[in-house]
Order: structure tokens, then C-alpha cells, then sequence
């Protein structure tokens, strides 16, 4: 590199002390690989024109640009352009030697300046070298070795060898939290991802040393501070040097500064609006007055602003957020104003190789002539990513032929969306099995289908589910169902089989309100067995119906699995259109999640009843009646609680249940995914309808013990321990019972 440049130095010397001169020939020498016309186009050379020294020296830039020529020679004598090349050899096959993955040699290749076929230039060598060094280091592997060998196969070309050596995965052994944290260091080891290598830690990864890791623990730990307060926080990584064993320590350098409280909220909207469409805020703000500033809190205000502009078909709107600081006091103001008045011209949808184009402009809330906002737009990107079909998405905003128009393109990126899950359960009294494959986007459409198959000792089922997620694009799914379910149940002196088909629908009515409607069909070959009492033996026989049902839910959690805040509450009820046995099914459920302290104590309770019951003198059949989950009421057999004929648990026509829980945070940190927790259940199954002289057990059944929920990397886990604090002489219990996966 040094030789060319000093060459090139020299060069542009001597075009200092020429005169122009017109060239009327071209000689051009040493190109063996690269045509003359090329070199005449890419220099952008021409015959009969008169030279001057920037001529000769743009030649000399341009050919260079090229990056085909070690070496350029240009000189003019006697009207003849002299050009003498020295190509760059080119590199004939780009080998990387030590790794396994061929995906991932060809994510090396792909970042790479040297690359087969083109030139070889070795100062980009040194480069490569780096930028290898530092992907290894970026997925753990902070003392890899790359060496690289150049072979020369002859004057024209080489042959590149890359050999990596990734050597082990650098470990993580200390993190410390340094300066102004005014937060227990135990806190913030449960926020970061990474955490300190432990040998019993053989399946997580987050104990490897990851540059990638170190900034999602950053943007967690900064998120964290602001969501409680500390809005000036500033949060510095750097990592200590390599300990003798090649593994390091992580320091985390936070300022936490003053926590603010939030004194004011205020709403300056233009008066081109009308007041009273945003006077409804005033009761929102009044919810976060005098509690510390969170983002999370202005987010879901500005959710409530959006809203409103929806509700009211509002057009070229915008808004922004003031965070004014006053002492430890924050001032929240929203601007909401007239937007410049902009058209969309253009929708392009780019990089959808499986996925139907109808799919991704359904999911669209702004279209071709309709007003531009930037709020449409954002929401219709969210709603894209929600489908769960792509990697990732995101849109880019150009101008249009006209100054009022604009062109959007959105950009997918699909993401393999096949998915097989399994699950297990044991208890003491017996084990499950659970099955499931799952294709997220059918045949490009963005459809959903899905077969589940559950075992165990009393049944076998299976469903198949196809699912449109946005149904002629009105927001709503819409499912199909069929289903077959054997049940054997000795102990509950029946056995059935039951074959279902139905559709089912749900949406977002309001936010956080969901509503789901449903029509099924099923038929039910129920036998009572042998031993069975005769008032049971009446309920044999052949069940025919056609059922609507709906339901309500109010879902305010802040996230499905072990939740720390928020609620839901659901209301369900099932309605005979045509049954041989005519009934109606109502369900109710609540849960609440509360977090007490910094340290991650979290406390639900969740209430469930459920009750059935016959319509025009009909009784409830056997098959239909209630029975309590294990779940539900822990330490306890499901099915095997509540009334009795003779020797068989027939269920109830009512259930209730009550669960208290209360994790424990200092035995396991939350970046375990784990959670062990105290419960108290209590709960009953009672009501007969069909014979007054049959058992129902009216007393009250409650448990207490340990549970322990774990999103393992095999999926949801869960492990309880349970004893029965009440009972009756004909419960059946069950100290142990663990569960693997999604399926139940």
C-alpha cells in the first residue's frame, strides 16, 4: 500500500510540470484480465481532446476507484496517452477453515471486503481479521484465534485461507455494580440478562461473555431505573481484563441520580380541535399524579391519545411529549396539533418471499390516498410484527412526485414459522403426555395450523385447529375446530366418547377488553359401567347438541407468564341452541398481581366459579359436570374431589376455588426464569341434581405447599408440592405433581 501510494505521489509530481497536449491515440500495457473498453469507460478516457494536468489526475482517481489495479503509470508522449497497469491479483477461492457452521461461514463471507472473484488487496486483509476477531467476540467467544494464509496459484490469482480458531466460550466470573445505584445489587443481578458462570449452570447461556449481551443488559438496566423514577440515570459498562483462566469480570458504572415524581399533566391541544374530544384525559392523568415518572406511564397516555384520535376520526394529527423538570418534580405536557397535509401515493411491500402480499396489507391501517400520519403508520407496522411471521419489519417514508405525497415502503424480513412443542405431567397418582406441531403462516397466507394430542391414564384426544388470525381483514380471528376425546374413567363410573366441530372468534372490542364468540356441535357416546349404581346407569346413551357461547376479558397483566402486576378477569357462557339434554354454563374467573418491594415480592389471589345447570327438567349428564384441575386445587386429584355414587366421583354442578400465592425472591434471581412460590388453595365441587340420596361431600377442601414455575429452555415448567390442610374421608390427594410445556 505504502509503494502505491508513494507511486501515485511521484505520479501526480510529474503531472505538475506537464503542458496540455492533446491526445489523438491510446496505448494502455499489463491488463490481462481487464478489457480496454473497460478501462477506457471506467477512466473515462477520450481521443482528440486536449489533456490537462486535473485530466490526467482524474484518470489516475477513477482508475484507482476501480480497485482492479495495484499499480497505474500515465504519462502523455508525443499525443499518445501512455497507460501501464499492474492488476491486482484475484482471489480464486476464499476458504474459512475451524468452523462448523456453514450458515454462519456464510454470514463471515458475506461481511467480509475480500470476497471470491474480485480483487485481492492485502491491506483489507488486516481488516477481515478484525472484524472475524470481533463477530466471535460478539457471541462469546472473546479470545478467538484468526490467522490467515494467502496461496499464490499463479501471477493472476490466489487462493485465500482463513483459519479460525474459536477456542472456549469466555466466561462470565463476577459482576460487580459500582457508584451511585440506590438499588440493592441483588435487584439489579435480577434485571441484566448475563449473569455469573456457575458450574451448575449447564444449559443457560447468559453466563458467556457477549458484547450483544452487554448492551441488552445496559438498555435493561436503564429502562428499569426510569420505569421507577431516576430519570437522569446513566449506566457505563466496561469490561475488566482477561483473568488468567481467559474468562472477565463485568463492571457496571451507574449514576442513578434524583428519582422525580410526576406533580403535573396537561394537555395543550390546537384549537382547531374541538375541547371536549380530549377533556377524557383529565381522569387518566389524575392515575399517575404524585407517582414516580415512569416512560411506561407517558406510553400508555399516549395510547389513550391515540384512542381518542380514533374514536374520533381525527386527520393530520400529531403529537409530542414535554418532560419539564422542576426540583425533583417532572411537568408532563402533550402538544397535539395539525400535521402538514400529506397523501400517501404509494405502498410498496418488499422482501415477502412465502408470505402473500394480501397478508401484510391487511394488517395495514392506512392505504393508497388516504391522509399520511406517522401514528397510522407506527400502528400499522406494530400490527405486522404481531402476526409472529416475521423476523423483523420495518417502514421508510420517501417523497412522492408531488410535494403533498408520500411513498412508504415496508420492508419484511420472514422468519421460519413451523414449531413442535411436547409436554409432560406426573403426579403421585399417575402421568400425562402433550403433543403439538404448529405451521404459523399455511401456505404463505398468514393462516394458522395447528394439531394437538394430549394422553393420559383415563383419556386420549386430539384437535386440529386452523386459524384465521386477521379474518377478511377486519381484525378479528376466526377458528375452525374438530376434535375426537376417548375417556375411560373407572373411578368416575363412565366412559364416553365425544366428537366436536366448532368456529370461534375473538377481538379487541376496547383496549385491554376482549370479546370471543363461538358456535360448536358435538355428539357424546356416553357408557356407564357395570359396577356403576343404577341412578348413574340412567345416563347412558347417545348426546346430540348445538351450542353458542361468549365470553368477556379484561387483561391488564404486564406479561402472560409469572406476571408481577396487573390483572384479568374473564366471563364465559355457553348456551344450547339443540341438546337431547338442555343446560347453560356459565364460568367466571379473577386474578390479581401485586409486586410489595424492590425485591421482586409478588402476591396474586385469583377467584374461579363455575356453575351448570339443566334447563326444562333436564339433568346435567355425567360428562358435563364440574370438576376442579389440579391447578386449581392443588394436593388433590383432578376429578376425584366432590360428590360420590357408591364408589364413583361424579362431579358437581358447581365449583369454586380460591388460590393465594406469594413467591419467595431471595431463593432464585429473576434472570432464572424461575419462580418459587407459598400457596393456600381452598376450593369445593358440590350440587346434584338427579338423585338426593348420592354424597356430596359439602365440606370445604384446601391445601398448602410450594410451588416452583420455570420457563425453561424446553418451555414452561412447573413443580408443586402440596399438603392437604381439609379434606374429605372420599378425596383423593396427591402430594407431588409436575408439569413440562405448553400443551396443558
Amino acid at each position: 500500500m505504502f509503494k502505491k501510494i508513494l507511486y501515485i505521489t511521484i505520479v501526480l509530481l510529474n503531472f505538475s510540470t506537464m503542458k496540455a497536449e492533446i491526445v489523438k491515440s491510446i496505448q494502455i500495457s499489463g491488463n490481462q484480465r481487464v478489457s480496454e473498453e473497460t478501462i477506457k469507460v471506467y477512466g473515462e478516457i477520450e481521443i482528440n481532446k486536449n489533456y490537462e494536468e486535473s485530466d490526467l489526475n482524474n484518470i489516475l482517481q477513477n482508475l484507482n476507484a476501480t480497485n482492479f489495479f495495484e499499480d497505474i503509470q500515465i504519462r502523455i508522449n508525443k499525443n499518445v496517452l501512455l497507460i501501464n497497469l499492474k492488476e491486482y491479483p484475484v482471489v480464486s477461492q476464499l476458504l474459512l477453515i475451524g468452523e462448523p457452521s456453514k450458515k454462519y461461514k456464510e454470514q463471515i463471507k458475506k461481511l467480509m471486503s475480500s470476497k471470491e472473484k474480485q480483487s485481492f488487496i492485502k491491506s483489507n486483509l488486516s481488516k477481515d481479521i478484525d472484524l472475524i476477531k470481533n463477530l466471535y467476540s460478539t457471541i462469546g467467544y472473546g479470545s478467538s484465534k484468526i490467522d490467515a494464509k494467502i496461496k499464490k496459484i499463479d501471477e493472476r490469482s490466489v487462493e485465500l485461507i482463513i483459519e479460525i480458531d474459536r477456542g472456549n466460550k469466555t466466561k462470565i466470573s463476577s459482576i460487580k455494580f459500582i457508584g451511585d445505584k440506590k438499588v440493592r445489587d441483588r435487584r439489579l443481578r435480577d434485571i441484566i440478562v448475563s449473569e455469573e458462570h456457575k458450574f451448575y449452570k449447564v444449559i443457560s447461556n447468559n453466563s458467556n461473555f457477549s458484547k450483544t449481551q452487554i448492551q441488552l443488559d445496559l438498555r435493561l438496566l436503564t429502562n428499569y431505573y426510569k420505569s421507577v423514577g431516576y430519570y437522569d440515570v446513566k449506566i457505563n459498562s466496561n469490561s475488566a481484563e482477561f483473568n488468567q483462566e481467559g474468562n472477565v469480570d463485568l463492571i457496571y458504572s451507574i449514576d442513578a441520580g434524583p428519582r422525580y415524581t410526576i406533580n403535573k399533566i396537561s394537555t395543550n391541544a390546537d384549537p382547531v380541535f374541538d375541547k371536549d374530544i380530549f377533556s377524557p384525559l383529565k381522569d387518566s392523568y389524575k392515575k399517575y399524579i404524585g407517582k414516580y415518572y415512569s416512560p411506561f406511564s407517558v406510553k400508555d397516555l399516549l395510547d389513550d391519545i391515540d384512542l381518542l384520535i380514533e374514536r374520533n376520526n381525527l386527520q393530520f394529527v400529531e403529537h409530542n411529549v414535554e418532560e419539564i423538570k422542576n426540583g425533583n418534580f417532572i411537568e408532563i405536557k402533550f402538544n397535539i396539533f395539525e400535521s402538514e397535509k400529506l397523501l400517501v401515493e404509494r405502498i410498496n411491500v418488499l422482501g415477502n418471499n412465502v408470505t402473500n402480499e394480501d397478508v401484510i396489507r391487511g394488517e395495514l391501517l392506512i392505504d393508497e390516498g388516504d391522509p399520511f400520519t406517522k401514528l397510522s403508520l407506527d400502528k400499522s407496522i406494530s400490527k405486522i410484527k404481531s402476526r409472529g411471521i416475521f423476523k423483523k419489519v420495518v417502514s421508510e417514508t420517501l417523497d412522492g412526485t408531488e410535494n403533498n405525497l408520500k411513498i412508504i415502503n415496508i420492508n419484511v424480513e420472514e422468519k421460519p414459522t413451523g414449531e413442535i412443542a411436547a409436554g409432560a405431567g406426573i403426579g403421585t397418582n399417575g402421568g400425562s403426555f402433550g403433543f403439538s406441531i404448529t405451521e404459523n403462516n399455511w401456505l404463505g397466507k398468514g393462516t394458522k395450523l395447528n394439531f394437538e394430542l394430549d394422553v393420559d391414564e383415563e383419556s386420549l384426544g386430539g384437535t386440529l385447529n386452523y386459524t384465521q388470525p386477521n379474518y377478511n381483514f377486519l381484525g378479528n380471528s376466526l377458528n375452525y375446530f374438530v376434535s375426537s376425546q376417548s375417556n375411560d374413567k373407572p373411578d368416575q363410573g363412565y366412559e364416553n366418547a365425544i366428537y366436536s366441530a366448532g368456529i370461534q372468534t375473538g377481538f379487541e372490542q376496547y383496549k385491554d377488553v376482549f370479546v370471543n364468540l363461538g358456535l360448536s356441535t358435538s355428539f357424546d357416546d356416553l357408557r356407564t359401567q357395570d359396577s356403576a349404581s343404577e341412578s348413574l346407569k340412567k345416563q347412558s346413551g347417545e348426546f346430540l347438541e348445538l351450542a353458542g357461547n361468549y365470553g368477556f376479558k379484561y387483561d391488564t397483566r404486564n406479561r402472560a407468564f409469572m406476571p408481577t402486576s396487573g390483572a384479568i378477569s374473564s366471563f364465559n357462557q355457553v348456551i344450547p341452541i339443540y341438546a337431547d339434554k338442555s343446560f347453560i354454563d356459565n364460568s367466571i374467573s379473577i386474578s390479581n398481581y401485586k409486586s410489595f418491594s424492590e425485591e421482586s415480592i409478588v402476591g396474586s389471589s385469583k377467584i374461579f366459579i363455575s356453575a351448570i345447570n339443566g334447563l326444562n327438567d333436564d339433568n346435567v349428564r355425567l360428562s358435563k359436570r364440574k370438576k376442579l384441575s389440579s391447578r386449581r386445587l392443588r394436593g388433590f386429584e383432578r376429578g376425584k374431589v366432590g360428590p360420590l355414587d357408591g364408589t364413583d366421583h361424579i362431579g358437581g354442578n358447581y365449583a369454586a376455588s380460591l388460590n393465594l400465592d406469594a413467591n419467595l425472591p431471595k431463593l432464585l434471581p429473576e434472570s432464572s426464569g424461575a419462580d418459587i412460590a407459598l400457596f393456600l388453595d381452598v376450593a369445593n365441587v358440590w350440587g346434584v341434581d338427579y338423585d338426593s340420596t348420592i354424597d356430596e361431600s359439602n365440606e370445604i377442601r384446601s391445601s398448602t405447599g410450594l410451588a416452583l414455575n420455570w420457563m425453561s429452555p424446553l418451555g414452561p415448567m412447573s413443580f408443586v408440592l402440596a399438603n392437604d390442610l381439609s379434606k374429605a374421608d372420599t378425596d383423593q390427594t396427591e402430594s407431588f405433581n409436575f408439569n413440562l410445556g405448553t400443551t396443558f
